[in-house]
C-alpha cells in the first residue's frame, strides 16, 4: 500500500483531466462509491486521453457533509466503500444487497448514511466469523502499519458514539483529557467498536489502493486534496492537542477565517482550530509530515488548500460573530517545507492552492520549492478589466481550471454574469452560449500550463442545478451525481480530440473510438 513513484513536476508533459469526487459516480446505493462505476468512469478518461484524475479529500465526514471537515486527516471516507464488492468478498449477502431507490443525481445524506453504516456494520458482523485466515492476517497487518494514526481515530469515533455523537470536548472528562492508562482502559472498554472502525479503514483501504492501481495502470494519476486546517471536532485535534491553541477546557483559543475583502463584508469564519506552529517546529513538523506522507500514499500529486496560510495565517477570537475582528499570524513559511522534503525528496508533487489576496511572501514561498499555482479561468471574466486569470497572461508552472468545486459550473457562471462580462468571454473565446463551456474547456487545454483540469460538469455542459459546492453556505451541497449514460463514446472522442489539439495526451492515435 506505498505510493507509486511519480515524475517531477519540473519535468511534467502537459497533462488534462477531470475533476470529479467519488460520491458523484454513479451507483444504485445513494452515493457514488469505488465499486464498478468507479472503474466505467476509469476507462472513460482513458478512452478520452485523460491522463488526470483530481478528486476533493477523501476523509471521513462529518456534520455539514463537507470532505474538508474531516474526522480525520488521515482516515478514509466510509460512505464510499462499495456495498457489491464487499459481496464480492463474502461479507454482504444477496439479500443485504437488496436495492433500495434511490435519487439517482442528488445524494440526500442523512438517509444514505444510515443506510452505508447499515451495510457496514453487517460487513463486519460477517468478518468477525470468517474462516478467511489470509484476510484476517491483512487486517491484522494493516492494524500495525497504520497504528500511528489507526488507533487514535478508531477510538475517538467509538468514544464519539459512546458520547451520542458530541464534540469531543463535551465527553466525560477522563477520556476528553486521557492519560496513557486511560487510553488503554477505553480501548478494552470498547474493544469491539475499536475493532470495527479498523476495519471499515482497512476495507476503505483496500478498495481504494485497488482503483488506484487500476488507473495508474492505464496511465492516470491522481490528484489529491488537503485542506490546511484539521476540524475541531477531529481525532487530530483530540490525539494532538499539544499541536493547536485550545484552552484548559479544550475549546479553541482562535480559529481561522479570512478577513472581510471584496466579495464579503463581514469575511469568512471557518471555526477551525489554529496550529501552534512553534509547537510543531519543536517536533520537526513531524505530523504535518507524516500527514503529506500518508496523503501522498493515496494520490500520486497533492493539491494543499489555503496555500497562503503557511506564510500567514488569519486568527479571529474564537466565539466571535463574524471574521471582521482577526490579526495576521506568521505562519511556519519554508520550514514545513523543508521538513517535507527531507522525509520526501527536493521535488514535492504538491499543487499549491494560492488563490484568493496572494503577497510576495507568498508568491516566494511557492516558488522557492518550484510548486505550480492555480489558475481559475472563471476569474479571468469576472470583471471587464484586465486580470492575471486570462490566459494570456499564464506562465506553463501552473495548473489551469474551468472552475473548481467551489466555483458554479461555467454554464452557470456564464448566464449570471453581467452583460459586459458576458461579451469580454464572446468575444475573447469567439463563443455564444449553447457553446460557452466547451470553449472554456478549449481555451483550458489551450492554456500554456502544464496541467489543465476541468470540473465533470463543465465536460457536460451543465447549469448551476449541478453546482457542487457554494461556499458561505451549509445547505444542498456535496450532492450532486451524474447518470451513467452521460459518459458515451461521442463525449469520449470529443474530449479525446480535444487534448490530442493541445497536446494534452501521450496517446498517438485512437481508432477504436
Amino acid at each position: 500500500m506505498e505510493r507509486k513513484s511519480v515524475e517531477s513536476l519540473t519535468n511534467l508533459a502537459r497533462k488534462g483531466g477531470i475533476l470529479v469526487h467519488p460520491t458523484s459516480f454513479p451507483g444504485p446505493y445513494g452515493i457514488g462509491d469505488l465499486g464498478p462505476c468507479a472503474y466505467q468512469f476509469i476507462d472513460f478518461l482513458a478512452e478520452a486521453g485523460q491522463t488526470l484524475w483530481q478528486v476533493l479529500p477523501l476523509g471521513p465526514t462529518g456534520y455539514g457533509d463537507s470532505p474538508y471537515q474531516s474526522f480525520s486527516s488521515f482516515a478514509g471516507q466510509p460512505l464510499i466503500i462499495s456495498p457489491e464488492l464487499l459481496g464480492d468478498m463474502g461479507l454482504l449477502t444477496k439479500q443485504e444487497l437488496e436495492l433500495v431507490e434511490w435519487d439517482p443525481v442528488k445524494i440526500d445524506f442523512g438517509p444514505v448514511i444510515e443506510y452505508k453504516m447499515g451495510l457496514l456494520r453487517k460487513a463486519y458482523k460477517h468478518f468477525s466469523k470468517i474462516k478467511n485466515q489470509e484476510l484476517i492476517d491483512e487486517f491484522e497487518a494493516f492494524c500495525l502499519k497504520q497504528q500511528e494514526w489507526l488507533e487514535d481515530y478508531a477510538l475517538f469515533m467509538a468514544v464519539k458514539d459512546a458520547h451520542d455523537g458530541v464534540m469531543w470536548c463535551q465527553w466525560l472528562p477522563e477520556i476528553a483529557f486521557p492519560t496513557q492508562e486511560v487510553l488503554k482502559k477505553w480501548r478494552n472498554k470498547l474493544h469491539s467498536e475499536v475493532r470495527y472502525y479498523s476495519f471499515v479503514q482497512f476495507i476503505f483501504f483496500l478498495q481504494w489502493y485497488k482503483l488506484k492501481f487500476y488507473a495508474n495502470e492505464k496511465g492516470i494519476s491522481i490528484i489529491g486534496d488537503i485542506p490546511i486546517f484539521a476540524a475541531f471536532d477531529s481525532a487530530d485535534v483530540w490525539g494532538n492537542k499539544e499541536l493547536f491553541y485550545l484552552d484548559k477546557e479544550g475549546y479553541p483559543v482562535v480559529v481561522a477565517g479570512v478577513p472581510p475583502d471584496y466579495f464579503s463584508e463581514t469575511g469568512q469564519l471557518w471555526g477551525n482550530p489554529l496550529y501552534d506552529w512553534e509547537a510543531h517546529k519543536a517536533q520537526d513538523f513531524s505530523w504535518w509530515v507524516q500527514r503529506v506522507k500518508a496523503s501522498l500514499n493515496l494520490v500520486d500529486y497533492l493539491r494543499i488548500d489555503h496555500f497562503r496560510g503557511f506564510e500567514a495565517y488569519y486568527a479571529i477570537p474564537y466565539g466571535a460573530e463574524n471574521a471582521v475582528h482577526g490579526e495576521w499570524r506568521k505562519g511556519p513559511y519554508k520550514d514545513l517545507f523543508y521538513a517535507i522534503q527531507k522525509e520526501l525528496g527536493e521535488e514535492l508533487p504538491i499543487i499549491a492552492e494560492d488563490l484568493g489576496v496572494i503577497t510576495p511572501e507568498v508568491i516566494e514561498l511557492r516558488d522557492h520549492f518550484n510548486l505550480p499555482g492555480m489558475k481559475i479561468l472563471q476569474f479571468g471574466f469576472d470583471n471587464t478589466d484586465e486580470n492575471p486569470f486570462l490566459p494570456h497572461h499564464y506562465v506553463a508552472r501552473t495548473v489551469c481550471y474551468t472552475g473548481t468545486h467551489d466555483n458554479d459550473t461555467t454554464l452557470g457562471w456564464y448566464l449570471k454574469a453581467s452583460k459586459d462580462c458576458q461579451k469580454k468571454v464572446r468575444q475573447y473565446m469567439n463563443t455564444n452560449r449553447s457553446k460557452v463551456a466547451w470553449d472554456f474547456i478549449r481555451t483550458c487545454y489551450g492554456s500554456v500550463s502544464e496541467m489543465a483540469i476541468v470540473p465533470l460538469q463543465d465536460v457536460l455542459g451543465l447549469d448551476s442545478t449541478a453546482r457542487m459546492n457554494a461556499p458561505g453556505t451549509t445547505m444542498n451541497n456535496w450532492q450532486w451525481r451524474y447518470i451513467p449514460e452521460l459518459l458515451d463514446m461521442e463525449l469520449a472522442r470529443k474530449l479525446y480530440d480535444t487534448s490530442v489539439l493541445y497536446g494534452r495526451t501521450e496517446l498517438k492515435s485512437r481508432g477504436d473510438i
